[in-house]
């Protein structure tokens, strides 16, 4: 008998089972951090928007061994115009997101990715 929830994703659970168990039998951390569900979710629909209106044209997305980033093209050609990173050292001190510009400079870090995506939404720019 299963004691799954009645509002928990069925993938979920056995993508956290076999997460538990790959640790287990490595006795390790996982060795990548990667975005969840919700937070790809949040990042490609504003993604999505943008496509939209035309400005952006191509995303990367590289899972490293210290921070997850999500890039984001113009044209697939050229580097990337931003990059929204998740950083989970940065977790207890600025915030483990952040929004980064071609030119390196940090335009947003915080704790809420949502807030962090803000520096980058245009649809609440207009006024």
């Amino acid at each position: 008998m299963s004691l799954m929830s009645e509002d928990a994703d069925p993938s979920e659970n056995r993508a956290a089972a076999r997460a538990a168990a790959a640790n287990h039998l490595t006795g390790s951390l996982p060795n990548r951090v990667t975005f969840n569900r919700s937070e790809l979710n949040r990042i490609l629909n504003l993604y999505g928007r943008m496509v939209a209106d035309g400005e952006w044209r191509d995303y990367a997305i590289d899972f490293l061994k210290d921070r997850a980033v999500f890039s984001v093209f113009r044209r697939a050609s050229e580097v990337p115009i931003y990059r929204i990173e998740k950083d989970p050292r940065l977790s207890r001190k600025q915030g483990m997101y952040s929004v980064i510009s071609a030119t390196g400079l940090i335009l947003r870090r915080g704790h809420e990715l949502d807030r962090v995506l803000l520096s980058i939404d245009r649809k609440l720019a207009l006024v």
